[in-house]
């Protein structure tokens, strides 16, 4: 008899707790203005690709970065996905590069400034220097200080010497 009183008070808890949980996702919430919002697309085959992407064409750029799940049997899907989203690379010609003073960012950074220089494409360079920057810049940020189009600081010291940076205060 106890064991079984015990065995009904733990699906009962587990009942509760299963409604609880299920309330706080089900629940209506007021919606939170966003700039962007990434998106999982779901393609299925054939017929429903096609409008899948139809409806992906009608949407702004705010619903980005977009991810895409396709079988692994389906490659006319994801050669129409792959078009679909070059195509659109191509409409929207102006890309960021965001890095923080690896010295691989470097040749990247360059490359980028050539697609920009030969009018391939605009690319703007975010530098970000790292937190463990106080007095001095990296060797990445000396040279990415000319060629970056923002430079962020974490160090008003660095604020002070490079006057072209840009001082947000701690960000990372």
């Amino acid at each position: 008899m106890g064991g079984a009183l015990i065995l009904a008070a733990a699906g009962a808890a587990l009942a509760v707790l299963l409604a609880v949980r299920l309330w706080v996702v089900l629940r209506p919430r007021a919606a939170v203005p966003r700039r962007s919002l990434s998106l999982l697309v779901v393609a299925g085959s054939g017929g429903h690709t096609t409008e899948i992407l139809r409806l992906l064409e009608t949407l702004s750029d705010a619903y980005s970065p977009r991810h895409y799940v396709i079988a692994d049997t389906d490659e006319m899907s994801a050669h129409k996905i792959n078009s679909f989203e070059l195509n659109r690379a191509d409409r929207n010609p102006s890309t960021t590069v965001l890095c923080n003073g690896p010295g691989t960012c470097v040749p990247i950074c360059i490359s980028a400034l050539l697609l920009g220089i030969l009018g391939i494409k605009k690319v703007i360079i975010v530098y970000v220097e790292s937190i463990c920057r106080v007095e001095h810049l990296s060797l990445s940020g000396k040279i990415l200080f000319h060629l970056s189009d923002y430079f962020i600081v974490q160090w008003p010291a660095l604020k002070k010497k490079y006057p072209k940076s840009v001082y947000l205060g701690r960000i990372v």
